[in-house]
């Protein structure tokens, strides 16, 4: 029954499906001569049974008349069982044996109305008007919920849509309603602050987010109607982070009604830590300038004027500037090398390489560094090693740093060894030394940018930070592994593992698929 009466286009009138149940032939062919005059379309049934078959076959019926009294199943088991088959049929009892326990009994099973025999033309068609007016109201109602599920679905659908685009959002966000309670965050929210309280239900400002300041700011565009943005710390974690939190207030666009807010949260952490960095850089950089700069201006002053007479005195100020100068110029080189690597312009000729080779260059280059600084520089480096995949130039400047700062945090008279050897799939290289060693707490810091212990021992060495850093980037970049081990007083020692050469030598270069500029 999926159509409704249907307009008759000869009269005008609506035109329905009629059927007409009962075992007296002259009833039936009276009611279809009645009603077909009237533009309905009329079908006939002797018994409740053939009744029932022509629903059951699908026939579209809007209106069902059905006597009470038949052979076999009467009308009052018709209406139980047509109502199984067609939920929406309206039926109407026609019986000669109209009492009222048959009219009550019969609404109770579903009839709409009840025509008692004989009946005229007239009362029939006022019976069946009213019933297909029943018909069209049920009709009516159906459309209607059918297109309120719809709707509904429609709803549904976009609430989930929206649900999935706000819980795969990168940025936290929160929702709060008029009140100031939370009433809808994402996963990103709570990765971001990990003590919202998960549930159905809807919680105050206070009890559910940290730090006090994100309410504030919260409570604030509420109050104001305005939209806030703010960089806040959150103090509550175990760990420093820093949000930016961009707060909106929603109104009604027709009646301005103020609805509550909408919360942005921008994890700032990872872009804090580089405006420290930056900060940190700026000071090093001036420091590490003006130091020697100003060391260097005060040598050539005395000396141009003239004030230094004794020729060894004159030799020592003049190895001073050298040693300030070339200070200045590591810290220029080591800029450009992080440089490049944070920007990906290294080039690198990747070939097998002998790390005896290797080493032998870094320790002939930092032997008068040694000699200097009254420290022994040893090795212990087996000529066969296998090969390591690697470019010549990178793997001496690894190696130069980790020797340089073994010397540079040595005491004098002490010892930097340098000790190689095969293990399992790596060629592993040793670096220790008797120095100051370093701390825990430095330890955990040590290979970040920039960073370098302060300690009375410490305090005269210079440096750049950087060092360390560039030798972690390329002992990644390589595959590799790094370690320390160190204790205040004792040495340090750095071990680097690089996986074996698998490639066969070769004189031609290898791209490492970074941009080929310049170093």
């Amino acid at each position: 029954m999926a159509e409704g009466p249907a307009e008759d286009p000869n009269n005008g009138r609506l035109r329905s499906t009629i059927l007409v149940i009962d075992d007296e032939i002259g009833i039936r062919k009276g009611c279809q001569r009645v009603l077909a005059a009237e533009g309905h379309d009329v079908i006939l049934a002797q018994s409740a049974e053939e009744g029932l078959e022509i629903l059951r076959q699908g026939r579209q019926v809007d209106l069902a008349l059905v006597d009470l009294r038949m052979e076999g199943m009467g009308g009052l088991d018709f209406l139980v069982e047509a109502t199984k088959i067609s939920p929406e049929l309206v039926c109407v009892v026609i019986t000669a044996y109209a009492t009222l326990d048959t009219a009550i009994e019969s609404t109770r099973r579903g009839a709409y109305d009840f025509l008692a025999k004989p009946f005229s033309p007239e009362e029939l068609l006022r019976v069946v008007n009213k019933a297909l007016d029943r018909v069209s109201l049920i009709r009516e109602r159906n459309r209607l919920q059918a297109e309120r599920e719809q709707r509904m679905l429609e709803l549904s659908t976009e609430k989930s849509r929206l649900r999935n685009i706000i819980n795969s959002m990168a940025d936290g966000v929160l929702v709060c309603n008029a009140e100031q309670q939370l009433v809808l965050f994402n996963p990103a929210a709570l990765r971001v602050l990990p003590g919202i309280k998960r549930g159905a239900e809807s919680y105050p400002l206070a009890e559910v987010l940290q730090p006090p300041e994100l309410n504030d700011v919260i409570e604030e565009a509420s109050r104001r109607r305005v939209r806030l943005s703010q960089e806040i710390r959150l103090t509550h974690l175990p760990t420093q982070a820093w949000v930016l939190a961009d707060v909106s207030p929603v109104c009604d666009d027709t009646s301005g009604l103020f609805l509550g807010t909408v919360t942005v949260l921008r994890d700032i952490t990872e872009l804090k830590r580089v405006e420290e960095v930056k900060a940190q850089f700026v000071n090093m950089i001036a420091h590490e300038l003006r130091a020697p700069l100003a060391a260097v201006d005060g040598f050539l002053s005395v000396l141009s004027e003239g004030l230094v007479k004794d020729p060894e005195q004159e030799k020592h100020m003049l190895q001073r500037c050298r040693e300030r100068i070339r200070a200045l110029a590591e810290l220029v080189s080591d800029l450009l090398d992080m440089a490049r690597m944070e920007a990906g312009r290294v080039r690198r000729e990747i070939m097998p390489q002998k790390l005896s080779d290797i080493i032998s260059v870094v320790v002939e280059l930092m032997a008068p560094v040694a000699q200097q600084h009254g420290v022994t520089l040893t090795t212990q480096v087996p000529d066969d090693l296998r090969s390591v995949d690697a470019d010549r130039e990178e793997l001496i400047r690894l190696f130069n740093n980790l020797v340089s700062n073994a010397i540079k945090y040595n005491r004098p008279g002490g010892t930097v060894t340098i000790t190689a050897a095969e293990d399992g799939a790596y060629v592993k290289v040793a670096v220790a030394d008797t120095g100051v060693g370093i701390s825990e707490e430095g330890l955990k810091r040590l290979f970040t940018e920039f960073f370098r212990e302060k300690r009375p021992e410490t305090r005269e060495i210079s440096g750049t930070g950087l060092g360390l850093s560039i030798v972690k980037r390329i002992v990644d970049f390589y595959h590799g592994r790094l370690d320390v081990q160190s204790k205040i007083g004792e040495g340090s020692t750095f071990t680097v593992w690089l996986p074996f050469s698998t490639s066969v030598p070769s004189s031609v270069s290898a791209a490492t698929g970074e941009s080929r500029e310049g170093q």
